[in-house]
């Protein structure tokens, strides 16, 4: 009887196989043969369809996120790349053009030694210029050590913009043409005007609107014009005479009327020296 029942179960097996391979068989042609599924199989599919948009819609905001933040960052590290290469161009372009202009003086400078036959001449760099005293001293890079002494001329450019004032060994305090302070050395010049006279004076003034200096109290009769050359006449004892200084730009009255002012535009720029030369006498 046992044997009975095993048997029976063996054969129920058997056929619930062959009949769920026959609908599986049927429900394969039956959905070739239709445009859509059975309503069965579409509520399953849309089931399934409603999970996978339910996971990969915030899956796919987070992908998002993190690909945009990627971007963000690949984006600041191109800027701060380009701000870098920037600020180095920049800097490059400064260092270009204070070595061009230090060029251009240097040059200058050898030009000036090659009329000043009967001098020696010792190049020099400006190392300090305070605002303070910017139109009355200045610092050069020579001292005792190179020959310098008190009282020799300083050229910048053209002309004469300064004397020695303090010698110390290894630099030197340079007082400005432009210098026009009660304690400081007049700076003794002269007037080469038309017709082969003279005018003696003193520079008794600058402006540091106009950058011109200015040769007061004249009421000597000489016709003085513009574009006369003026140099210095070593009256003072202290600058030998001849060294150019510059031309005379306009002559006015003072503020009596009494006296003439000349003034002048010196050959060298007065707001801008870096490069001077010291004349030394042979």
């Amino acid at each position: 009887m046992q044997k009975f029942f095993s048997n029976r179960k063996l054969v129920i097996i058997i056929i619930c196989l062959i009949v769920s391979f026959g609908l599986m068989t049927l429900s394969v042609s039956v959905r070739n043969k239709r445009s859509t599924p059975p309503i069965v199989q579409q509520f399953g599919n849309d089931i399934v369809g409603f999970g996978d948009r339910f996971v990969s819609t915030p899956m796919n905001g987070i992908q998002d996120g993190f690909v945009s933040m990627k971007n963000l960052l690949n984006t600041y590290q191109e800027n701060e790349q380009l701000k870098s290469k920037v600020d180095q161009l920049v800097q490059t372009q400064v260092k270009d053009q204070a070595l061009e202009k230090e060029n251009q003086q240097l040059k200058r400078q050898l030009r000036v030694g090659e009329t000043m036959t009967s001098y020696n001449k010792i190049n020099a760099a400006v190392i300090a210029r305070t605002p303070s005293s910017w139109a009355s001293q200045l610092i050069i890079n020579k001292g005792q050590a190179a020959g310098i002494k008190k009282n020799m001329p300083v050229i910048a450019g053209k002309g004469l913009i300064g004397t020695v004032s303090e010698v110390n060994k290894t630099n030197s305090k340079v007082v400005l043409i432009s210098n026009t302070s009660e304690n400081s050395n007049r700076f003794a010049v002269q007037i080469n005007a038309t017709g082969g006279k003279s005018l003696n004076g003193i520079i008794t003034g600058y402006s540091d609107d106009t950058g011109e200096l200015t040769m007061g109290n004249i009421t000597s009769k000489t016709n003085i014009a513009k574009g006369d050359s003026v140099s210095t006449s070593g009256l003072g004892g202290v600058i030998p005479q001849g060294i150019y200084i510059g031309k005379v730009d306009n002559v006015s009255k003072d503020d009596y009327g009494l006296a003439k002012k000349i003034h002048i535009k010196p050959a060298a720029d007065l707001h801008d020296i870096q490069i001077v030369t010291v004349a030394v006498k042979k």
